[in-house]
């Protein structure tokens, strides 16, 4: 690579710009295509009878084509439309198809152009020999085949809570019509402390030496105000065919960006026959120096999420073409933000690039995990035993290549729950390519650097999953009296061998276990835990109510100790699958296509992400009548502004306030507080609520505990 790239060596001329000579189109070939299905992978079939819409996926297609069984075995899925162009004598004539999966194989005018195995990262095609006279119609065929007759080489997005592997061109296809020096990629390295912007473009030539030229602008997204411009040349005396244009661009006065302000800029790149745009924001993302926070422009930042597992939600019976709507998507993302999360794991493989351009628009921090889960250890090597560090490396390139301007990607995921040698040297064979050295997390496998994420799911209730029942103390007992590091993570599975904790920052992306499908019904997971721990959940509401009220006494606890840099919730989106075979998790909306929460989830889970939280430190099954009791209620502040207020602590017969406190707290930025109220429970027997209450920018944020005096 170093011997294919002439670094230049430039005087940035200022310059207005207007002179140049927009040369690059875009042709989007989105919308409806025909379909057919064969079994073979090299003949093209002669009847195509039905339709479907790309981006999409096979079981789209109208009439249906997929097996009754909904299998998708050996069958291979052609999709076939036609096109014109105008000049054929452009010299770049590039077909690009975002993602597609699974093998993909792409004939214009019957010829083979090319084929990717490759189901998660950009397919590029040179179109260019294959193309008809001008004006001429072409024929262009794309094929793609089921995730079983992958070859070992690839990663194959292997879940094990899967069931359909839906083949489709999931995501969007365009031709892209240009010349040369040709653009083919650009990355962008914001420097927030200096106020510039670090640009590295690829440019590729035909190979004749000459001098070549670059424009460049800088706006803001929204109001199109330029706010920098200037123009740059250089010497390719040797004719060098690919060379990197590396410039710094004063953004003196620039906003930063962040999920509370995503502000957002256009870069564009024009060379004499072909120009680009970009968007990103100016924002830098790392661990503090000892290493027990995430820094967000150099300021501590807190995570609070969740994940979406969009390869799950594509088997959901309800998915039709939701993930592909941008309006849908969009409120999605903003019901997340309604929820106090500014963060998402997109959780074992990638979204339809749309989102992440959606995510950088609202404002939320995406840790961007790559489709690899094979569990504990050997398990690598039984899923995927024919893939290599280098070609895993090679994958990860591609990924990143695509994303890195994107402010919203903020941590590489190389693996899910995985333990394995593979990924570590993968991701010490790319790291060096991000030059905003964004953290990288490495699943169940040792971080590959100290800089770097572990990611922990301390399911505590899973031991009611795995055979335990509740002791005769009760289960907030068993599971919360402890004050404990997060488990299931690195420390746990891939050990050092001193037996030393990594002091790397954690991220608990999945902590809850108490699942349920959209209906109230129990999963696979949960069926045995909701019969021992919640036996008086009988009603669909009541299993409702028992899993929102614990998945926020989870919350509020894993943020109270502060023993977590992110905590986000499993699962945002994915399948509610209650049919056989029955889904192991799922999501906690009511309406999947009205993106309604179920009421409780949104009662008890929402106040439990609210930036400044508090929790109620109190886990005794009973207490005896008339008991004095010491209650300390945690408060804790994730904002970099501090904030006055009042505790209120309250006792709650029904509808009847029994007895009621106030307490005032000043939490500094990132403070952390305990608060102790003394209280003298009720001399009646029976069930009683204790809340804690604070108020925040006019919303009430509130811990619930239910007290039984017996």
């Amino acid at each position: 690579m170093k011997d294919a790239v002439l670094f230049f060596s430039f005087i940035i001329l200022l310059s207005s710009c207007k002179d140049t000579v927009i040369q690059r189109q875009d042709i989007s070939l989105n919308g409806t295509w025909q379909i057919a299905k064969t079994d073979s992978m090299t003949d093209i079939p002669v009847q195509f009878n039905s339709r479907i819409i790309v981006p999409g996926l096979v079981d789209m297609a109208m009439p249906v084509i997929n097996d009754k069984n909904n299998a998708y075995n050996n069958s291979v899925y052609w999709y076939k439309r036609h096109f014109s162009l105008d000049d054929i004598t452009v010299p770049v004539v590039q077909l690009k198809i975002n993602k597609s999966a699974y093998q993909t194989r792409v004939f214009v005018n019957s010829k083979l152009v090319g084929q990717n195995a490759r189901s998660f990262t950009p397919s590029l095609f040179d179109l260019k020999p294959f193309l008809n006279k001008e004006s001429k119609e072409n024929e262009l065929v794309i094929a793609v085949g089921c995730r079983n007759n992958l070859p070992d080489s690839v990663a194959n997005g292997h879940d094990f809570e899967k069931i359909k592997y839906i083949p489709g061109i999931y995501d969007d296809v365009k031709i892209t019509l240009s010349g040369f020096p040709f653009i083919s990629n650009v990355q962008v390295v914001p420097d927030i402390l200096n106020k510039h912007l670090r640009v590295v473009a690829e440019i590729r030539t035909n190979s004749t030496p000459g001098d070549m030229d670059i424009k460049y602008i800088v706006r803001e997204s929204v109001s199109k105000k330029v706010i920098a411009h200037g123009s740059l040349s250089s010497s390719n005396k040797s004719g060098v065919a690919l060379q990197n244009a590396d410039f710094t661009v004063n953004m003196a006065g620039c906003r930063l960006w962040t999920p509370e302000d995503p502000f957002l800029y256009d870069l564009e790149l024009y060379t004499s026959a072909d120009n680009t745009k970009t968007r990103f924001g100016m924002r830098t993302f790392s661990v503090s120096k000892d290493k027990s926070l995430f820094l967000l422009n150099n300021e501590p930042y807190f995570l609070r999420g969740t994940n979406v597992c969009i390869f799950r939600f594509f088997e959901d019976p309800e998915r039709n073409g939701l993930p592909w709507d941008s309006k849908w998507v969009t409120k999605l993302h903003s019901r997340f933000k309604e929820m106090n999360w500014n963060s998402i794991r997109y959780c074992i493989g990638f979204p339809p690039e749309k989102w992440y351009e959606i995510a950088d628009s609202l404002g939320m921090l995406i840790q961007d995990e790559f489709p690899v889960w094979t569990g504990g250890k050997g398990g690598f090597e039984k899923i995927q035993k024919g893939i290599t560090s280098k070609q895993l490396a090679a994958e990860y390139q591609e990924w990143m290549r695509e994303r890195w301007n994107h402010p919203c990607v903020v941590v590489w995921d190389g693996q899910n729950e995985s333990v394995n040698d593979t990924t570590g040297k993968a991701i010490t064979m790319v790291r060096s390519l991000d030059l905003s050295r964004r953290p990288w997390d490495n699943g169940w496998a040792a971080p590959v650097s100290e800089n770097d994420v572990i990611e922990a799911h301390p399911y505590l209730f899973f031991r009611y999953f795995d055979g335990k029942n509740p002791s005769a103390e009760g289960y907030l007992k068993d599971l919360f009296s402890t004050i404990r590091m997060p488990d299931n993570d690195p420390n746990e599975h891939s050990p050092k061998q001193n037996r030393q904790r990594y002091l790397n920052p954690v991220i608990s992306n999945e902590y809850s276990w108490l699942w349920l499908n959209r209906d109230g019904t129990t999963t696979t997971l949960t069926d045995r835990l909701y019969r021992v721990v919640f036996p008086d959940a009988i009603t669909a509401d009541q299993k409702f109510e028992a899993c929102a009220r614990n998945t926020a006494i989870l919350t509020e606890y894993w943020r109270a100790y502060r023993k977590c840099s992110g905590i986000m919730h499993f699962c945002g989106l994915g399948y509610s699958r209650t049919e056989n075979p029955r889904g192991q998790t799922s999501d906690n909306f009511n309406d999947i296509t009205k993106l309604t929460f179920e009421p409780h989830f949104l009662k008890y889970v929402k106040p439990a992400f609210n930036p400044v939280g508090l929790m109620i430190e109190l886990w005794e099954k009973s207490y005896s009548p008339g008991f004095e009791k010491s209650v300390p209620v945690h408060v804790f502040n994730d904002t970099g502004e501090q904030w006055n207020g009042a505790i209120r602590f309250t006792m709650i017969n029904g509808d009847k306030i029994l007895s009621a406190q106030n307490i005032p707290v000043i939490l500094g930025k990132y403070e952390k507080k305990v608060i102790g109220f003394k209280i003298k429970l009720p001399r009646v027997k029976g069930k009683y609520q204790m809340e804690a209450e604070i108020k925040y920018k006019g919303e009430s944020v509130i811990s619930f505990r239910d007290i039984n005096i017996e």
